[in-house]
């Protein structure tokens, strides 16, 4: 089970790093890097704090921070006030932004399509299903860790090991 598992978190590694190469190139026929994809794409349902935005997307908000700026900068985003927090602003999409989002996901929807071909919906689904429980007990399991003191880097949930829901519970 152990040594499954190994090459599984290895071959989970592998596919993440050629998706994030395919998502470099669909982001950069637009003009955008996968970052700006990501941090546009997670703002565009509701408008943010950039605290907030960083820990749905599990990376630091400094980073995240220098990121919002320059979309700020392009105007594809703007800062708005927060109507719950007047020190941390709200990160919002410009109509030019919402545009340059929709032509990454088109682009990312055809090459989906192709990525995905031969491969039943019910196996993605399956894979779905079983990568979402395996995060959800490597966060458990590291969670422990750290309270306990033993193994895990005690501020790594911080750095982003929290699934999303657990992310989204965090005050600003």
């Amino acid at each position: 089970m152990a040594e499954e598992l190994a090459l599984l978190v290895a071959d989970v590694f592998e596919a993440a790093g050629a998706l994030r190469r395919a998502g470099e190139a669909l982001a950069g026929a637009e003009g955008q890097t996968q970052a700006r994809w990501q941090l546009m794409s997670v703002v565009s349902e509701e408008s943010l704090p950039v605290a907030r935005a960083a820990r749905r997307l599990g990376v630091a908000r400094q980073g995240v921070q220098r990121i919002a700026n320059e979309l700020v900068r392009d105007g594809l985003a703007e800062f708005r006030d927060n109507p719950d927090h007047r020190t941390s602003s709200l990160l919002a999409l410009t109509p030019s932004g919402r545009r340059a989002l929709e032509a990454i996901t088109a682009r990312a929807e055809a090459a989906h399509r192709a990525m995905g071909e031969g491969i039943a919906q019910a196996d993605l689904a399956t894979l779905r299903a079983l990568l979402r429980r395996l995060t959800e007990q490597t966060d458990q399991w590291a969670e422990a860790e750290a309270e306990a003191g033993t193994g895990a880097e005690a501020g790594g949930a911080k750095r982003g090991t929290r699934s999303r829901a657990a992310a989204d519970r965090q005050p600003e």
